[in-house]
This record gives C-alpha cells, structure tokens and sequence, in this order.
C-alpha cells in the first residue's frame, strides 16, 4: 500500500480499527504489525528506517495460544488434554487465521513491497495469517488481554465448534494402527487420490488400503484430514467406531 500524506494513513488505521472494534491508543504499533518485511526492506534501502511485524507476529502467537487454550479450558472440561491439544492446533493453524483474516479484510491494510504485491501478496494464507498474529499482539501491547478476547473469541468459538462437531478431536489413524497391529504382517498405508478447489479452498481425497485393498475413503481440506477421515471410515468398516 503506498502512503502519499499522514491524512491517508490515519484514515486507513481508522478503517481497521473498525473493523477490529478497537481504537489504538498508539497508532505506530498498529502501522508495524501491518509492515510486511518486503516493505520494510524496500524501504531501507532507500534510507528509510522502518520495522516489520515479524517481533509482533512472534508475540501474538503465543497471545493467540494463551486465549484459545483459555477458552477451552474453561469451557470444555471434559475433553483431555490430547483432544484440547488437536483443537486448538486446528483453530490457530495458518488456515484457520488467514480465514479469520479474510473475514476482517486485513490483506487490504498491509504494507507490502512491490514483489509481493504484484505477486498476490494480499491474499497468500501466511503472509495473512502472520499478520493477524501481529494485529493481536499490538492490540495485546496496547491494551492488554480483553480487547484481544472481545475481537478474536467469535471468529475461534465458531471454528471450535465447527471442529468439534467433524469429529476432528480423536486420532483415527493411530486408532487404526492400533487394530491392524493385531496381525501380523498386515501393511497399512494411504495414498492421495485427487485435489480440487482453488488454491485456498483445497479439497483432498484419500484412500485406506490394507493389503493393497481400499478399506476406507475420506475427504478433508488438508491431507491429514483425509487420511483421518479415510481412518475413521476403515474402523467403521471393522466395527471399530
């Protein structure tokens, strides 16, 4: 984004702030968490100093595991700790942010170097995700952890309910194993058998095979979650679930 006059600056922070139904009491820290490196190292080359958000974007990670893993803390105390653990990963992995990012239009508010914008930087999923990690430790630094809760809680509840409800909490590859180990010699793998979607949307299709035959079929939008699922319906098969 290029900056012409201050007037220009302030009113694209005042668009963000909305959006993050926030106003910063330190406008600079804001203006960092959304410099791309790219940025900030054109602009040094031209003399000009300027951080990026990479140090904000160290900090909000650990600002964003300490919220959700709060949250479901509190709010789901029968799950053990390996299921905690598989849920927050899938709310704070690099998919799920640079949704939530989407969601607050935040690509269009960063600070990107010629390279990355001609390049779709405003889109990538980790330069997105990096950012919203950055915006939550500025707004963390700023005004401490309730402007972050009140801001982040509705876009993780949701993904923590839509991961709760797949399923997605038990390990069925490793519960799979398990079962087959009780043979001897029997050879167990997963073999990826299409892709489609856009490039942020992927959908991938896995199947299950035992002995060379195809014990299970899943569908995911990782290829983790395509193996887990064609687990899960392989134990199905077996009785297991």
């Amino acid at each position: 984004m290029n900056i012409t006059d201050i007037n220009e600056l302030i009113e694209i922070i005042k668009g963000l702030e909305k959006k993050l139904n926030y106003t910063f009491k330190n406008k600079p820290i804001l203006i960092k968490a959304l410099s791309h490196s790219s940025f900030a190292n054109e602009l040094k080359s031209k003399n000009i100093k300027t951080e990026c958000n990479e140090r904000l974007e160290f900090f909000g990670d650990s600002v964003l595991s300490l919220t959700v893993s709060e949250y479901l803390y509190t709010n789901y105390p029968d799950l053990p700790e390996g299921e905690l653990s598989k849920v927050r990963a899938g709310t704070v992995c690099e998919k799920a942010l640079a949704k939530f990012a989407r969601e607050i239009e935040l690509g269009k508010y960063l600070f990107l170097g010629h390279g990355e914008e001609i390049t779709n930087g405003r889109e990538r999923p980790s330069i997105l995700a990096d950012a919203f990690e950055a915006v939550l430790a500025a707004m963390f630094i700023d005004g401490g952890i309730e402007p972050v809760k009140s801001f982040l809680l509705p876009f993780a509840t949701e993904e923590i309910k839509k991961i709760i409800a797949r399923g997605n909490t038990k390990d069925y590859k490793s519960m799979l194993q398990q079962f087959i180990q009780q043979e001897q010699g029997d050879v167990l793998e997963y073999r990826l058998v299409n892709e489609s979607g856009p490039a942020h949307e992927r959908l991938f299709e896995t199947e299950a095979y035992l002995n060379n035959n195809v014990i299970g079929k899943g569908i995911g939008r990782s290829k983790r979650e395509s193996e887990q699922m064609a687990a899960k319906e392989a134990l199905a098969l077996f009785g297991q679930t």
